[in-house]
């Protein structure tokens, strides 16, 4: 459990920060929260005024054994009023508060939203998801009850406890205001000291609470690999060593709840009987009216009342100052690709593109790529071939910019791509990734999210293009069919059809084909590979295969090999030189002959 605290600072400094970031927020609708504060006064004030009707009441009914109604009545009236006011000034405040608060949480929220798809690849490559939810989700909760409680149940209690002490220390004897003190005194200290020693409880349950809720959604997204492996018990059985420790942390949690909800209750019965004998031996001897005993109680009983969620507000005051902390030390994070000051927009001409001696590891003890010199150039279309875990796939994210080369530069139209801001960068590049993920909504929506602002004309051209049109039509609900989760629903031709489309309707000057048709079949990749040509002609394009046979019609193939061009050269050539590739055609050959007889076989072909 000690390995758990340590991942949320409690160090006071922390918890400054947190309530510093929030100050700009309150002092933006300034006059929103000065007029809350006045309805929060007058709540009080008109909430201490309570036990004088009820004093008033109780004294005019003892004075006389008929007494005239009319003045009962109007402290009844008063009482009522009373009453009534500070409910009405406790809900205008709400009221008045609300767009303050809600704003912040909108502003807040926002912020680490664009924050966290500004960070660089590698941070999201090591985070889960659904922690990540969690923690903001977390976060603007922590803000919501940080600005509601602070002033709207701390400051208050305060207010009133003041007032009642100096009309208790005005009115009555001294000892009245002692023991109101010394009660207020111990009961504070004491719930203090017993949520600090729930906090690791409660710490640990919320830790447990985002382990179990990020296995549980790891486990749901990949649902088909459970399926395929038949491990549902043992997903089952890891969840529920998670929920296990949750249980046990949950129930440890609600015990020492009860012990101090018993404490506090055990010392405000105390001083309340301390304070009551007291009163009763004053109006037996006839220093105090009945009145003021009625009074005197009603005091304590309404300031007790706040005092029992002490507790729970501290509670959650520390536990939201800790989870704004955990959602701003988001923000903290440095992301490792940056536009530099003033970066200008990437002017992208021909869209010729050079890789000038790059060197790059996504761990600087472990160098991937090492001394890779090729040009593309305008219109010309360049693969790069090799085995698996060569590096091919990260000559894309390094032209992408989601990672920045260690040596050498990358340029597109003679412009160092570190030079130029991101966001003109990745406009002027398309990619048809190896695995195509899509948004679960529908199909029409994954192809326009390309250009949301496209008109349904640009969108079915896309469409024709990718040769998806006719496909989608046959379908029940056509364009507005929905593809699931990660796009589950459709084949990977489909998906890749999909791809190809999005990347037709964004109409870049630079093209990459991840290894487009690695997960289709030999008919379905002719048909992609056609599509593909005709996207990219007259483009400048880097295709990325592990299948020879796609990219025959390169004007370059480089052949990588554990990080290093080993060879370059026309399809033609590279089989004259009878070196590394023709190695691999002579074996994808084999391989297609080998799979050509099978599907006789079996007669049937994958998707």
């Amino acid at each position: 459990m000690h390995g758990h605290t340590t991942t949320i600072p409690t160090h006071h400094r922390s918890d400054w920060r947190a309530v510093r970031s929030l100050l700009p927020h309150l002092w933006e609708f300034r006059g929103r929260v000065l007029i809350a504060m006045a309805c929060l006064v007058l709540a009080k004030l008109a909430n201490v005024g309570v036990p004088f009707m009820l004093k008033e009441i109780v004294d005019q009914l003892d004075a006389a054994q008929h007494p005239l109604l009319v003045l009962p009545l109007i402290f009844v009236l008063g009482y009522g009023l009373l009453r009534l006011c500070s409910a009405l000034f406790g809900e205008l405040r709400d009221a008045v508060f609300a767009k303050v608060t809600q704003r912040a949480i909108r502003r807040i929220a926002l912020k680490v939203f664009r924050h966290l798809h500004a960070l660089a690849l590698r941070f999201h490559l090591e985070r889960q998801t659904g922690g990540l939810s969690r923690d903001i989700e977390r976060g603007t909760r922590g803000i919501s009850f940080l600005m509601s409680f602070m002033l709207f149940n701390i400051l208050p209690t305060l207010l009133e406890i003041t007032l009642v002490a100096a009309i208790l220390l005005n009115k009555y004897s001294a000892w009245y205001a002692i023991i109101t003190f010394v009660t207020l005194l111990v009961y504070v200290a004491f719930t203090l000291a017993v949520t600090e020693w729930r906090m690791g409880f409660v710490r640990a349950k919320n830790e447990m609470d985002s382990k179990a809720n990020t296995r549980a959604i790891d486990s749901l997204i990949n649902y088909e690999t459970v399926k395929y492996f038949g491990n549902e018990d043992y997903e089952a059985r890891r969840y529920d060593e998670n929920l296990t420790v949750l249980e046990r942390v949950s129930v440890k949690n609600q015990t020492s709840l009860a012990a101090l909800n018993f404490g506090q209750s055990a010392i405000i019965a105390v001083g309340v009987t301390l304070l009551m004998w007291l009163a009763s031996a004053e109006v037996v001897s006839g220093t105090l009216t009945l009145g003021d005993l009625v009074l005197i109680n009603a005091f304590l009983i309404q300031m007790f009342i706040p005092l029992n969620f002490l507790g729970f507000v501290y509670r959650e005051i520390k536990n939201s100052l800790a989870d704004i902390e955990r959602m701003f030390s988001l923000l903290a994070v440095e992301t490792d690709v940056k536009d530099k000051p003033g970066a200008a927009a990437l002017a992208v001409g021909e869209g010729r593109v050079r890789f000038e001696h790059v060197d790059f590891g996504y761990d600087p003890e472990r160098e991937i790529l090492f001394d890779v010199d090729f040009e593309i150039a305008p219109g010309h279309k360049v693969a790069v071939v090799g085995p698996s875990g060569a590096g091919k796939s990260t000559l894309a994210r390094l032209l992408f910019r989601f990672y920045d080369v260690s040596g050498g530069r990358i340029t597109i139209n003679g412009q160092d791509i570190r030079d130029v801001a991101q966001t003109g960068l990745r406009a002027a590049i398309g990619i048809v990734p190896q695995d195509t993920v899509l948004f679960n909504d529908t199909i029409y929506y994954n192809i326009a999210y390309a250009k949301p602002e496209a008109t349904r004309e640009d969108v079915l051209r896309a469409a024709q293009l990718a040769h998806i049109h006719e496909f989608i039509e046959s379908l029940p609900k056509g364009y507005d069919t929905l593809v699931g989760e990660r796009g589950l629903k459709l084949s990977g031709g489909e998906k890749q059809r999909v791809a190809i489309a999005r990347t037709v309707l964004k109409g870049p000057k630079i093209l990459i084909f991840d290894e487009a048709t690695s997960a289709l079949d030999s008919k379905s990749e002719q048909a992609i590979l056609s599509a593909l040509a005709e996207v990219a002609a007259n483009h400048t394009t880097l295709v990325i295969a592990h299948r020879l046979s796609t990219v025959i019609d390169a004007d370059q193939i480089l052949v990588l090999d554990h990080g290093r061009i080993v060879e370059r050269g026309t399809h033609r050539e590279l089989l004259a030189q009878a070196g590394h590739y023709a190695q691999m055609w002579a074996l994808q050959q084999e391989e297609r002959r080998r799979q050509g007889e099978l599907l006789v076989v079996s007669g049937t072909g994958t998707s």
